[in-house]
């Protein structure tokens, strides 16, 4: 398992759901620099990338607990969800794109290309809208919604499928799964009663996901 802030992607065939036997041959990353402002429920999280040529795939694995899916609408608030996130800057200069999704299936992604906090979002942003999420596989192992929490323990996995059409027409610029994209992965819980905040690459002292300039690399196979 990689904790280091640099993962190799490998090439695969596009994967036909959870439990296609080509995630086992990628290499898990760990989610796991939990910040202090965590709660005592540190859930165990892992990633695996591949690509396909034309799609980005990514299935996160959660041993966890206390989870929470409310949020049902299109680019809610999911992160005070049991949520995973998915950050990715393919193209240095043109911002990146925030894929959060909770236990329950529902996406939240803009593009973002400058992360200055104001009310109610960011400087410059622009959601994606629901033509192009609807391009995005999305699978996860649980209902839909979950609410009140489950405090037992849960296992639970979630898939995206993410065409890379769909970034590239937002950064009007030719684009493909190669050289090396930089970002980061998350795990968190925001209004659960055990909230937590992980990450694969390092954020620093302030709790903050939405530090470009943190993200680790993905390096592509051809």
């Amino acid at each position: 398992m990689t904790t280091a802030s640099t993962y190799d992607v490998a090439r695969m065939a596009r994967p036909r759901g959870l439990d296609d036997p080509a995630w086992t041959a990628l290499r898990p990353l760990a989610i796991a620099l939990f910040h202090p402002r965590s709660s005592d429920h540190r859930p165990g999280v892992t990633a695996r990338i591949g690509h396909s040529g034309e799609r980005i795939h990514l299935r996160f694995a959660v041993d966890d607990r206390f989870v929470l899916s409310r949020q049902t609408e299109l680019n809610a608030p999911v992160c005070t969800d049991s949520c995973v996130e998915f950050f990715v800057e393919p193209l240095p200069g043109l911002g990146y794109f925030n894929f959060e999704v909770n236990a329950g299936g529902t996406v939240h992604c803009s593009h973002i290309e400058d992360p200055t906090p104001i009310p109610g979002g960011f400087k410059k942003m622009d959601f994606l809208t629901r033509q192009e999420l609807a391009e995005v596989g999305i699978a996860t192992t649980l209902p839909r919604v979950i609410d009140p929490e489950r405090p037992d323990a849960v296992s639970w996995q979630l898939a995206l499928d993410i065409p890379v059409t769909v970034l590239a027409k937002r950064l009007r610029r030719e684009l493909a799964p190669s050289g090396t994209w930089r970002a980061n992965l998350y795990k968190c819980a925001d209004h659960s009663s055990h909230p937590h905040w992980a990450s694969w690459a390092p954020i620093g002292e302030r709790l903050a996901f939405h530090v470009p300039d943190r993200f680790g690399e993905l390096r592509f196979a051809p």
